[in-house]
């Protein structure tokens, strides 16, 4: 437990030092305008992701065979508020994909289909799971039993959700992009809509002279499909107890890049633990990689996914996921692969890690929570892609059934994914995780354990939350290589390539302290892909301790959430800006 002087058993501790921040009182709007003055929408689908816009397809297919009821709901019965430039564009993932869920919601689409459209690169036929021992050498292991993935398909989620955008427009669907949901309306105890946010607001809050104000939108029901560190969910989740008797969510934070290369990769490769992670258990590095080969139909490139994912869970401050990735790319085994190509795609994101224990309750009142917005992720398959997409068609038919009939309970959505495949496949992997955070060593084979077992044995795991980790400064930036700008780069030219377009003048949406120990600012320093945090130069000063002060340059920020687990808080910027993605 942390003191009010912010150390456990003497060491720093994030969590003593929150973030200026009162979810409800600022997240949570208390009734709607006067109807003169909002937005009128049947159902209201928060977020342009894979989830959301599984939800708006599923949705518009059965209010299509539907005219009754799709009149009921008004002349705008399906709206999805984006906050990205474009759907997709903050979207990433791996990612290797069960192709089930997807067949199902478009069943005339064919997977061949799927890479002429492009947003899929191939089936897999082959894989190799390695540990690495050193940076020249591997050691090849059989794939753990969550992670074969023959038959499954290598897709870029922002394009897919390209691809689900244009389907859902065609179909009725109102896109609105550029727009970010900045409060939850509650009325009377139920969820009525959200609130869209200001635009056009200089540093300080100040109107600017293109000044446009936030409007609500009022929906008869509401689908939170923020993806990782929704804003208005976590307002949701307070607001309505939906954590109560659920374990904490935990976080984990990968870093991906695409590259070109000369010659096509023909296998799925992951690499766990390892190199160049510390596997002693006082690091509290777990983590690990993939490469996936993707073959672009439409140009004949050959291009390479490949990324690395650690957990926050760990202890040592100076634990960078970007750093990591550039230094692993110099194994012999990657070097072999990338050697001659060429970059062409940086991104990061963190994602929900806890599993089946940690998802909160998934309706409220009014709403529902679909993907990642539920924790609906297996980091033991490394998969959520069609648990995402498979929640929202879940959702989408909860809706009808309860708009048809004129009833607004959306409860039954609850016992729908606990008997689907998302229900059924996180809770065989339940417990398999947790023990990692004794270490790699000491967790690993009950971990193997629960795998194998495929859930039979009994019991609740516990998870401990990220930011309640004690952290000290240690050595694993010893490690990291150098960028030299043409094999390893450094963050700001990453975060150059990802489009990013927030204003040098938009207001600050990262709330944190700025005058903390120096254990947490390096935490966030280091930790922070896009190089926000920055200790000013007399601050800088190797390993002592004492407090210092941090410097935000939000601007650069990716909005990857991490963050949010380290003592932090990312709020909603202004719709439009961050980054955007093409092919992650």
């Amino acid at each position: 437990m942390s003191g009010h002087n912010g150390s456990s058993n003497g060491k720093v501790v994030p969590a003593a030092y929150p973030p200026p921040v009162d979810p409800q009182k600022e997240f949570v709007k208390r009734g709607l305008d006067p109807e003169d003055e909002l937005i009128e929408v049947g159902v209201a689908i928060i977020g342009g992701g894979t989830a959301g816009l599984a939800c708006a397809n599923r949705l518009l297919q059965l209010l299509g065979d539907d005219p009754e009821t799709m009149e009921r709901l008004g002349e705008v019965p399906v709206a999805v508020v984006e906050k990205a430039k474009t759907c997709g564009g903050h979207n990433l993932s791996g990612a290797v994909m069960r192709p089930g869920p997807l067949q199902e919601l478009f069943p005339e689409l064919t997977r061949e289909q799927w890479r002429q459209e492009g947003f899929a690169f191939g089936e897999v036929k082959k894989e190799s799971v390695y540990i690495l021992p050193s940076a020249k050498t591997k050691i090849r292991i059989p794939p753990p039993p969550p992670q074969h993935n023959h038959g499954n398909e290598v897709v870029s989620v922002s394009a897919l959700a390209r691809y689900q955008q244009r389907v859902a427009e065609e179909a009725g669907a109102y896109i609105l992009t550029e727009t970010a949901a900045t409060q939850l309306i509650v009325e009377d105890g139920r969820v009525v809509g959200v609130r869209s946010g200001d635009k056009g607001r200089g540093k300080d809050g100040e109107p600017l002279g293109n000044f446009e104000p936030g409007t609500d939108i009022k929906a008869q029901a509401t689908v939170l499909a923020e993806g990782c560190w929704g804003h208005i969910t976590g307002a949701a989740i307070r607001e309505f107890d939906l954590a109560a008797g659920r374990e904490p969510q935990v976080w984990e934070l990968g870093v991906k890049e695409v590259w070109k290369v000369t010659k096509p990769l023909d296998r799925v490769i992951h690499t766990l633990a390892g190199w160049p992670l510390k596997v002693s258990a006082k690091y509290g590095q777990i983590g690990g990689s993939w490469i996936y080969p993707m073959k672009n139909e439409k140009t004949g490139e050959d291009l390479v996914s490949i990324g690395f994912v650690v957990e926050l869970d760990y202890a040592d401050a100076t634990t960078s996921a970007h750093d990591l990735l550039q230094t692993f790319k110099t194994h012999t085994l990657v070097r072999k692969i990338l050697e001659g190509g060429e970059r062409t795609a940086w991104s990061a994101k963190a994602l929900p890690g806890g599993g089946y224990w940690s998802m909160p309750k998934l309706s409220m009142p009014g709403a529902v929570l679909v993907g990642d917005s539920g924790g609906m992720v297996d980091t033991m398959a490394l998969k959520g892609v069609h648990h995402c997409i498979k929640s929202g068609m879940l959702a989408a038919e909860t809706i009808y059934t309860a708009l048809k009939r004129g009833n607004r309970d959306l409860s039954a959505y609850e016992n729908a994914i606990e008997q689907s495949s998302v229900g059924k496949e996180l809770w065989e992997v339940r417990n398999a995780r947790q023990p990692l955070q004794k270490g790699l060593l000491k967790g690993g084979p009950l971990s193997g354990i629960q795998q194998i077992t495929k859930g039979k044995l009994p019991g609740r795991a516990d998870w401990h939350r990220n930011d309640s980790i004690p952290m000290f400064i240690g050595k694993t930036k010893d490690v990291y290589v150098k960028p030299d700008g043409k094999y390893t780069f450094d963050k700001l030219s990453s975060v150059f390539i990802t489009g990013n377009a927030t204003r040098d003048d938009a207001p600050n949406h990262i709330r944190v302290q700025k005058h903390v120990p120096r254990e947490v600012a390096e935490t966030w320093r280091w930790m922070c892909p896009a190089g926000v945090y920055e200790i000013p130069e007399d601050g800088e000063g190797g390993d002592e301790s004492g407090d210092v002060d941090v410097i935000v340059n939000y601007t650069n920020c990716v909005q990857c959430g991490a963050i949010t687990a380290k003592g932090g808080r990312l709020t909603t910027p202004e719709g439009g800006d961050g980054p955007l993605y093409q092919i992650t």
